[in-house]
């Protein structure tokens, strides 16, 4: 896990949009076949989740 807290908004929202994308990938990828690893959007979505959550945070802080 990487901390989320040293990077600046702008990367987060960037990380957040690569992340997603990689999540929608991964769903097309699970419906054609099954997936070896499965794991792999669990942890995607843990990780989308705890970037959003140190954005919100910080839209609290700010306001």
């Amino acid at each position: 896990m990487t901390d989320f807290k040293k990077k600046s908004v702008k990367d987060l929202e960037k990380i957040v949009r690569e992340k997603r994308d990689e999540l929608r990938s991964f769903r097309f990828k699970s419906a054609g076949s099954r997936t070896r690893n499965v794991r792999e959007g669990r942890n995607t979505r843990r990780e989308i989740a705890q970037i959003l959550t140190e954005l919100n945070h910080r839209n609290k802080v700010a306001n």
